[in-house]
């Protein structure tokens, strides 16, 4: 989870409040000096994490609960709003253009995962529809071009690059001809072990040269406090819009560079999850706060979803929901739609009182080894078997053990699942169907 023991610091204080009989002043000074340590412990810089929780308890005394809502509901509210407002309280995305290239210049020192950010900046704009293309400026580090190189050709998109030439300006211009040709321009710089004259110099002719509809901070969320330094000095020197924060996955100190950036004129616009490609999802205070107090954040599912699932997928789901109709078939695009979306984990902390829940990892970990497990066997099945599982004799489904290299019992495993869902279909039955679909349609596949 991001930032695991922070979230799970904060979730408990939320408890402590769910079960307290009266909100009073000693209520309030404990749970100020649990949320005061756990930010702290997230290295969160100490005047910050004093100016957040001095605000609620200065609002848990002052602010009057709207009607129909307690004390202790409202007292929640009150340390959810003022997080949201301590990442940001915005959400600060990326306006594309029309403009033909749309360019975003990437900017970082060495280790901060600049190149490998840019990569999975590509796949996320590529996913939307845009045509991409990679231009490599950074001619100080010899593996940049290659490595730069192959994070294009692994998603199939043009990289413009030249390992031989150490002048930057020249690469850019070398290929100025074809950069018309695409929506999108993502502009790899160079990088340095520090933030110096030298390499300021070469970002600005750079930026010059470029004339970048964006600029861009990547920042490992190790560093933790330090991020606040370089992001006011990147944007003191070269007019960084916004900051990306990578390595937020199991990382102690990702507080301190999320906070640090967002007191800074840089605000926060993706965040970096993991290693792979799909780990990068734009920046949203509210879903952010909501992850770490196990509210869920909502519009990330629904990013996810949009990335899983075609509309026509999604449409025909919900009509089967209405209809009352589910067979293995349907069971197996489910299954299929949820690893496309990401670890179990990951999306359970986004789902609404699922990250209240507090799964051991090892859990969870068997959950996802089953679901593998199911895709395997189902592979297995002929196609008459998926659409009438009830014709899964003994016989059959040993067959179908010995073709998946699986034991019988996950085959049953497999059945009682189908057998729950199916049971939750017939549920859906009988539901308003426009409801049903505007909530489809809602989600805006693409």
């Amino acid at each position: 989870m991001v930032l695991d023991t922070l979230g799970n610091s904060l979730k408990n204080t939320l408890k402590k409040i769910a079960q307290a009989v009266f909100v009073n002043d000693k209520l309030l000074d404990e749970l100020v000096r649990e949320i005061q340590r756990a930010l702290l412990q997230a290295d969160v810089d100490v005047k910050l994490v004093f100016e957040l929780t001095t605000s609620i308890k200065q609002r848990a005394k002052e602010d009057k609960p709207p009607a129909g809502v307690t004390q202790r509901e409202y007292l929640v509210t009150i340390v959810y709003q003022e997080l949201v407002k301590f990442f940001g309280e915005e959400k600060k995305g990326i306006t594309i253009t029309k403009k033909k290239p749309f360019t975003i210049m990437m900017l970082g020192l060495y280790g901060s995962g600049k190149t490998t950010t840019i990569g999975k900046l590509a796949k996320y704009y590529q996913k939307r529809g845009h045509k991409v293309a990679v231009v490599g400026l950074d001619v100080h580090r010899p593996a940049a071009p290659l490595q730069l190189q192959q994070l294009a050709d692994q998603l199939k998109i043009p990289a413009f690059i030249d390992p031989k030439e150490k002048n930057a300006l020249k690469v850019w211009k070398k290929y100025q001809d074809n950069y018309s040709d695409f929506d999108i321009l993502l502009v790899d710089t160079a990088g340095r072990d520090a933030l110096d004259k030298e390499l300021v110099a070469e970002i600005e002719e750079v930026n010059k040269a470029v004339q970048a509809d964006e600029r861009l901070l990547v920042l490992s969320a190790d560093i933790g406090q330090a991020a606040k330094k370089q992001a006011q000095q990147f944007h003191d020197s070269c007019g960084v819009t916004g900051v990306i924060v990578t390595k937020l996955d199991g990382t102690a100190k990702g507080g301190g560079s999320l906070s640090a950036c967002a007191a800074t004129k840089a605000p926060i616009k993706f965040i970096g999850l993991g290693e792979k490609m799909e780990d990068l999802e734009e920046f949203n205070p509210a879903g952010f706060v909501g992850r770490l107090l196990g509210m869920g954040d909502v519009e990330a599912l629904l990013e996810k979803a949009k990335e899983a699932m075609t509309q026509e997928e999604a449409e025909d789901l919900g009509k089967k929901m209405m209809q009352g109709n589910f067979s293995l078939i349907d069971l197996h695009g489910q299954l299929s739609a949820m690893r496309k979306m990401g670890p179990l984990n990951k999306i359970m902390e986004m789902i609404p009182g699922m990250g209240k829940l507090q799964m051991p990892k090892e859990a969870l970990q068997v959950q996802e080894e089953k679901i593998i497990l199911w895709r395997y066997i189902m592979d297995s099945c002929t196609k008459k078997e998926l659409e009438h599982p009830e014709i899964l004799t003994k016989n059959r489904i040993e067959r179908i053990a010995t073709g998946a290299g699986v034991q019988a019992r996950d085959v049953r495993d497999l059945l009682k699942q189908y057998n729950q869902s199916k049971k939750f279909m017939k549920m859906m039955k009988g539901q308003n169907p426009e409801k049903m679909m505007k909530k489809f349609g809602a989600m805006k596949f693409k």
